[in-house]
């Protein structure tokens, strides 16, 4: 009766929160949790577990467990999953609770779920996943997760309830490679030296998690991801079970999988690791991907991955968490060949991480002469344009905004063809909001 009851009223907030406007994808699940503690293991148990695929790490989570979900739609799946990014246990308990009846039963053939990496404990604790993707691993709020090793030490704890887990791992991340250790893996990757190699940018994972001594590199893709080896102790890149090659990153992205050339108008070349994830989870659960070209796509991404709008120009909007985050989304904005202006907004809320110190490590230098006018806004836009100084930007091409939509209103003003937005966390939606009212009105105004 707890169950039932759970259900009834999370379902009761959802209605409630979507009359209201909201998404609804954490507190219904929450009070779920307090009626009934295990609802979620009630739940997930009717989905046979090699069904069910976790997908964690610092980057590119949405993105590739939204694509999973895609995969498994076009062939008439029925499929759980929290795809507006809810990922802590409240957001996955709601997505099980959206897929029940009334009665408890749950509509679904597989469940793909992003989990935050912390609160894959508390998941955990009552859902068990078949197979469980990790990402990456980067620097990310550090007031909350604190280095790179304790989130690990946390999704290994998660790992140790679920003896039975596999796992689908990025072998160019020598972290996640050494995460998998004592586990049944599978590696995906990037097969060759594909990106100029920058020498100056930083890396997260540069020694050995076996002896500590400095990895060495044939090449580098990102951050910590490449080609690497120890010359100690013999820790290496892995034998690749999914493995990108031929590729090709000029006017969208291309690459060879196993056989099939995949082909999306894509902006990021860190999207090609989100689309190897997907399509090795959904090849390992014995999905066909022939025509995944034809998925890619029709796939609309979530917010702020790379999301367009017209405006009399063309704005780009992209969340960035971190400094990998940025770093890539800097990149994708620089293979655009258009004139361009950038604005990034920061806020220190505590989704955000109070500790914004990682924009230091950021390479705006790589900027330099390719923008022409740089933006700052948000709760800390003056810790921004103090960066830009020291970066050795004209300052007179630098603006900083208390306003986030004065900062647009002034940018779509300037002659650059685009006009590119990175935001943290907590400034994602009420961006997206103004743009969104800006497209409209820029839309009446032609209309008239």
């Amino acid at each position: 009766m707890r169950k039932l009851l759970a259900i009834w009223v999370a379902k009761v907030l959802m209605v409630a929160g979507k009359i209201a406007g909201k998404n609804g994808s954490s507190v219904p699940g929450g009070i779920a949790l307090k009626i009934c503690p295990d609802i979620l293991q009630k739940l997930s148990q009717q989905i046979p577990s090699k069904n069910i695929v976790a997908v964690c790490g610092t980057n590119g989570k949405t993105t590739t467990n939204n694509l999973i979900y895609s995969i498994l739609t076009s062939q008439g799946k029925k499929v759980v999953c929290n795809n507006v990014g809810s990922n802590m246990v409240m957001g996955v308990t709601t997505a099980f609770i959206k897929c029940a009846d009334i009665f408890g039963r749950v509509k679904a053939d597989y469940a793909t779920l992003e989990i935050d990496e912390v609160s894959t404990r508390h998941v955990f604790k009552q859902m068990k996943p078949g197979f469980m993707i990790v990402t990456n691993f980067f620097r990310d709020q550090l007031d909350r997760y604190g280095e790179v090793d304790i989130t690990m030490s946390a999704m290994r704890e998660a790992l140790d309830m679920t003896h039975d887990t596999k796992l689908i791992l990025n072998g160019d991340d020598p972290l996640v490679t050494w995460f998998g250790t004592g586990r049944e893996c599978y590696f995906y990757g990037i097969g060759e030296e594909v990106l100029e190699q920058n020498t100056e940018e930083i890396r997260e994972g540069r020694f050995c998690k076996v002896c500590g001594s400095v990895l060495e590199y044939e090449y580098y893709h990102y951050s910590q991801l490449g080609k690497y080896t120890c010359p100690e102790c013999g820790f290496a890149h892995p034998q690749v079970d999914f493995e990108a090659t031929n590729v090709n990153v000029q006017n969208g992205i291309a690459f060879d999988v196993n056989g099939n050339r995949i082909k999306v108008n894509y902006r990021g070349f860190y999207n090609i690791y989100n689309i190897l994830a997907a399509y090795g989870a959904t090849t390992l659960m014995g999905i066909n991907n022939e025509d995944i070209n034809k998925v890619l796509g029709a796939y609309k991404p979530q917010a702020g991955r790379m999301e367009s709008f017209s405006i009399g120009k063309d704005v780009i909007l992209n969340l960035s968490k971190n400094t990998a985050g940025f770093n890539q989304a800097i990149a994708a904005m620089l293979e655009d060949t258009r004139k361009k202006d950038m604005l990034f907004v920061i806020n220190d809320n505590a989704p955000d991480g109070c500790d914004i110190t990682w924009i230091w490590d950021v390479d705006y230098e790589s900027m330099q002469g390719n923008v022409e006018n740089l933006g700052a806004s948000g709760k800390r836009y003056k810790d921004l344009v103090l960066r830009y100084k020291y970066g050795g930007f004209d300052m007179s091409n630098v603006k900083g905004y208390d306003s986030i939509e004065q900062a647009i209103k002034d940018m779509l003003k300037t002659d650059s063809e685009v006009l590119y937005v990175l935001v943290s966390y907590t400034a994602l939606f009420g961006t997206q909001e103004i743009l969104k009212k800006l497209e409209s009105e820029a839309k009446g105004a032609d209309n008239k």
